[in-house]
């Protein structure tokens, strides 16, 4: 009898929520930051105009990375080259870089490390660090000389100022997300024409 309703058991654990996959897509939002850049800040300060820069990268990635088939990111330019979501991955390290010396946060991985993550949810993690980082450049009482870039290997620490993050993580973050809509274009599938860099709004 038990040899019987061994195998019952068995499969009836298997189809239980135990043992099944979960619905990444269910946790994601409907709308991602940045489709449209945000409102201009009240004022000018030193912290308004990097949040401001950082909000065009969040635009920018936005739509280099919308609608990207796993075609495109499986697409090199050489066999040397890093693939377009090779790149989205090293994106998604500046973006931490660029939230933890917001923070004041050691940075421990490096940047270059690949994601096993899927690529909806490295492209939502990018956004949202961008996002936050910017949210907190415009608090009240934020400066960007108590802003620290800290690099940490074991006990050793290595500090850079603010300066740093400007001409380092987020110029290189620009950077990158070019070669991403380069590289798009390339594998046949445009960057979006009505997505409006200089005004950062979709023109309908």
């Amino acid at each position: 009898m038990l040899k019987k309703i061994l195998p019952l058991l068995l499969l009836l654990a298997l189809q239980s929520p135990l043992f099944s996959q979960p619905e990444t897509t269910a946790v994601m939002p409907t709308e991602l930051p940045y489709r449209e850049i945000p409102d201009y800040p009240e004022s000018f300060t030193p912290e308004n105009v990097v949040a401001r820069t950082i909000d065009g990268v969040g635009f920018r990635f936005y739509w280099a990375t919308e609608g990207l088939r796993p075609e495109d990111l499986a697409f090199r330019p050489t066999p040397e080259s890093r693939s377009s979501e090779e790149t989205i991955d090293h994106i998604l390290g500046l973006s931490n870089l660029i939230l933890n010396g917001i923070k004041s946060l050691p940075n421990i991985r490096s940047g270059e490390e690949t994601s096993p993550l899927a690529f909806e949810v490295k492209r939502l993690m990018v956004l949202e660090n961008l996002q936050t980082a910017s949210n907190l450049l415009k608090q009240s009482g934020s400066k960007l000389e108590d802003m620290t870039i800290i690099f940490q290997n074991g006990e050793n620490k290595t500090e850079f100022p603010f300066w740093n993050m400007l001409n380092g993580p987020i110029a290189d973050a620009l950077w990158h997300v070019g070669q991403v809509v380069t590289f798009r274009r390339s594998s046949g599938n445009p960057f979006n024409g009505k997505a409006s860099v200089f005004t950062g709004r979709v023109r309908e």
